[in-house]
C-alpha cells in the first residue's frame, strides 16, 4: 500500500527526518510512534503532501505520490481544524467534496456516519457549540467520509472518554476489516497493543525499530511468566529450585495463587512444566511478554545509553 524510501527533511539546521524507510501494508493498521519532536507529524504531514522531503521517495499502490491520490487518503490531524462557525453536516460535505464526492454521494455518506456515531440530531449545530469530544467526533468523520484507501490518523484518541476511545478502537477494527489501511500515530501505547499489526518507533529523526507488535514485544521479553496453580506454596517454590526465580505471588482463592517468575540461564517453559507437573495442580502458564508501552521505554533507555 505505502512504501516510504529514504525520506530525508530538515528545518533549517534542525533535522526532522534522517533516512526513514517504512512499508505499510494493505489492510493493515501500522503504529507510528515515538516522543514528542521525533519527527512523526513531519512524517505524516509529508505523507499528506503539505510539506515536501529533501529527499527520498513515497510510492502508494506501487507508484509515485501525486497530489491526484490525496483522494485516497484520509487524514485526521493532531491539530483539529474545524470550522467553528459552520454546521456539522453543511462542514463535512463540503469537506467530502473537496476530496472528490458528489453533493449527493457526499449527503449519502455523511448521512451514514452521522448516525452510526449517534449524532445525526447534531447535524445542524455549530461546531463552536460542541464539546471537544464531540467535535472529535466530527473530525474523525471527516477523514473516512469520502471512503479513503489510507487513514492517517495523528492521536486519534485524545479528548475522549474511555467509552468514545473503545468507540474509535472498534470502528478503526471494522475499517481495517473492510479492507482499510491505517496508520496511527500515538501516545496510547494499550491501543497500539490491541490494535497494531505492525509498528515502527522514530526518535530523534531516525527509525530506531520496526516490525510486528507481536515480534517487538517477543524481542524485548526478561523471560518472565504467570503462573495459576492449585496446592500448597512451600510445595511450588521448592519445586521451582535454582532455575526460575520468584518475582512475587498472590492467594487468589482457597489452596490457589496466582505466581509470576523469571527463568534463569536457558530455562525455557518446558523445563517450568515438567518442574512443576506432579508437585501441584497447574491451571495457567503463561508467557508475560512486555507492553508497548515497556518496549517503548525500552528501546529509548537503549538509545541513550549507547549515547551516554
Amino acid at each position: 500500500m505505502l512504501e516510504i524510501n529514504n525520506l530525508q527533511k530538515s528545518f533549517q539546521r534542525k533535522i526532522a527526518l534522517d533516512d526513514i524507510s517504512l512499508s505499510v501494508g494493505k489492510g493493515a493498521i501500522y503504529g507510528l510512534l515515538g516522543p514528542n519532536g521525533a519527527g512523526k507529524t513531519t512524517l505524516i504531514r509529508i505523507i499528506n503532501q503539505i510539506i515536501e522531503a529533501d529527499a527520498g521517495t513515497i510510492r502508494f499502490n506501487g507508484q509515485l505520490m501525486t497530489q491526484s491520490q490525496l483522494a485516497q487518503i484520509g487524514y485526521l490531524p493532531e491539530e483539529r481544524g474545524l470550522y467553528k462557525n459552520m454546521q456539522i453536516e453543511e462542514q463535512l460535505i463540503f469537506l467530502a467534496q473537496l476530496r472528490g464526492l458528489t453533493k449527493n454521494e457526499a449527503q449519502r455518506n455523511v448521512t451514514h456516519w452521522l448516525t452510526k456515531f449517534g449524532i445525526q440530531d447534531w447535524r445542524t449545530k455549530r461546531v463552536e457549540s460542541l464539546s471537544k469530544g464531540m467535535a472529535q467526533k466530527v473530525q474523525f468523520i471527516a477523514a473516512l467520509v469520502h471512503d479513503p484507501q489510507l487513514l492517517v490518523l495523528d492521536e486519534p484518541l485524545s479528548g475522549f472518554d474511555p467509552v468514545n476511545v473503545e468507540l474509535i478502537l472498534t470502528e478503526m477494527k471494522e475499517l481495517k476489516a473492510s479492507g482499510k489501511t491505517i496508520i496511527l500515530s500515538t501516545h496510547n501505547m494499550q491501543s497500539v497493543d490491541e490494535i497494531c499489526d505492525r509498528a515502527s518507533l522514530i526518535h530523534e529523526a531516525k527509525k530506531l525499530a520496526e516490525d510486528t507488535v507481536w515480534n517487538l514485544r517477543e524481542q524485548h521479553n526478561q523471560g518472565e511468566y504467570v503462573v495459576r496453580f492449585k496446592g500448597n506454596m512451600i510445595g511450588f517454590v521448592n519445586a521451582l529450585w535454582t532455575d526460575f526465580e520468584l518475582l512475587g505471588h498472590e492467594e487468589i482463592g482457597d489452596n490457589r495463587f496466582m505466581a509470576k517468575l523469571k527463568m534463569r540461564g536457558t530455562s525455557q517453559m518446558n523445563d517450568l512444566i515438567n518442574a512443576l507437573v506432579g508437585k501441584v495442580e497447574l491451571e495457567l502458564i503463561e508467557k508475560k511478554l512486555p507492553s508497548m508501552q515497556e518496549v517503548f521505554i525500552d528501546i529509548i533507555r537503549g538509545k541513550e545509553e549507547v549515547h551516554a
